[in-house]
């Protein structure tokens, strides 16, 4: 086994990489910016790096300096968690040229999946559906063609996207040119590519992903769905596993479905396969080769560590188990804790004065956030994950009604009172919510 990781990463994900590597008897390196000095998981590693200032190009994205630090650490893998360079496959071969392990997916593999149209044809030659799409639209004309063809409304994606960014609707001809600059100009600032793509757009679809592991050696699982539909701007808000959309023929039906198609790729690491669903039928979206944020859900209910799952791949081992293994045990509920002004959702960074995290039976909270810490102003606003389990939905839900009560973070304003919001409605309660649901209940 890896006798020292280093984890590429900073945050909740960082203190959660540290963990399975403690577990596991392996040693850690963090590595940080400037701004990240009195972070927990900085205090709490074997070693750390400072790797520059607080701008995230110039730390977290500073690939020399990561691969720099993991030489002169000697770490034999790194972890890069999720966002930063956890999905660059430039990064995974300079950490791989480096005689360093990448605790992921092959380079090829990330890069086939980063690009949205070479795994929208991945995805069709390994069986996945998928929605009616084009291919990459060099000029406004090619775009009204193709949006004649597949039909009103469409959605105008950029062929780097990811996060929800690059993305337009167009309703009807007299929106597409519009759509169309916008989602060039987005994708430009966001990705460095303006290549984009068309899609049918669905307009009351669920959003279900497939949570996948495979080994090195051919053998695939999943680990069951998970219900990400509570979004807002793209950005998911609540997630929880099993959907109460779907009935366990359906269920099993999308998760073999998702399993064979990883399999005939080839792929190996965990990674995620998300679906658009919509009145009976999945379309596949996209695959994300790392870490997901809402994978303690589904550690809930499977009892499987992903993350020690994801640095046994990387060594070498095999899975052990196969899908007839995997048992599915109750609900599980996690809602994403942001520093947040509740009601505007302007970004409120500063000193905690009071931290309380809720606990008993079912219940985990998955933060570095601590009692007289300043969060800083530079990065994402998620500062905790608040994690429930229930033997069925409703017992879940009632000890997220309770775990949101007894949660205390004071200095700072967060999204706990949303949350208390959305989990109260009729259509969350009867589980009968789409993409589109929270925007549409915040616009009440």
């Amino acid at each position: 086994m890896f006798e020292k990781i280093l984890i590429a990463n900073r945050g909740e994900v960082a203190l959660r990489i540290h963990r399975a590597c403690r577990e596991m008897g392996i040693k850690t390196v963090a590595v940080h910016s400037e701004a990240d000095a009195n972070a927990m998981h900085v205090r709490l590693a074997d070693e750390a790096v400072c790797i520059g200032p607080a701008r995230s190009s110039e730390s977290y994205l500073n690939k020399t300096a990561i691969i720099s630090a993991a030489i002169i650490t000697g770490a034999d893998a790194i972890h890069p968690g999720f966002g930063f360079l956890s999905e660059n496959a430039d990064f995974a071969e300079m950490v791989e040229e480096h005689g360093i392990t990448f605790i992921g997916p092959k380079p090829e593999q990330i890069r086939m999946m980063g690009d949205k149209l070479k795994a929208r044809e991945a995805a069709i030659s390994s069986g996945l559906p998928v929605i009616p799409g084009s291919p990459a639209l060099e000029n406004i004309d090619i775009a009204k063609d193709w949006a004649k063809k597949i039909g009103y409304p469409v959605i105008i994606k950029a062929k780097a996207g990811g996060g929800g960014k690059g993305m337009k609707v167009a309703f009807s001809e007299t929106e597409i040119e519009t759509a169309y600059t916008m989602a060039r100009a987005e994708a430009k600032a966001s990705f460095t590519s303006d290549e984009v793509y068309m899609e049918k757009y669905l307009q009351k679809p669920r959003h279900i992903e497939i949570q996948i592991l495979a080994d090195t050696y051919g053998n695939v699982v999943h680990l069951g769905e998970r219900d990400c539909s509570i979004q807002r701007k793209n950005q998911k808000v609540i997630e929880e596993t099993p959907s109460p959309a779907l009935n366990q023929q359906q269920r099993n039906e999308i998760g073999e479905i998702a399993r064979s198609a990883v399999e005939k790729i080839g792929y190996s690491s965990a990674g995620t396969l998300e679906f658009l669903y919509e009145n009976g039928k999945f379309y596949f979206l996209e695959m994300n080769t790392r870490l997901q944020v809402e994978h303690p859900i589904t550690e809930a209910v499977t009892g499987i560590d992903i993350v020690r799952e994801q640095i046994r791949i990387a060594n070498g081992a095999k899975l052990g188990y196969s899908q007839s293994d995997i048992t599915f045990n109750g609900c599980a509920i996690e809602c994403r804790i942001n520093a947040e002004d509740p009601v505007t959702f302007a970004p409120n960074p500063g000193k905690i004065t009071e931290w309380h995290a809720p606990g008993g039976l079912g219940v985990r909270v998955d933060s570095e956030i601590y009692s007289g810490y300043s969060i800083p102003p530079f990065y994402d606003s998620m500062i905790a994950k608040l994690i429930v389990s229930g033997k069925n939905r409703n017992a879940a839900l009632m000890r997220l009604h309770r775990t949101l009560e007894e949660f205390v973070i004071d200095g700072i304003k967060t999204t706990i009172p949303l949350h208390q919001k959305i989990i109260s409605q009729p259509e969350y309660i009867d589980g009968v919510y789409d993409i589109h649901w929270l925007e549409d209940m915040l616009d009440r």
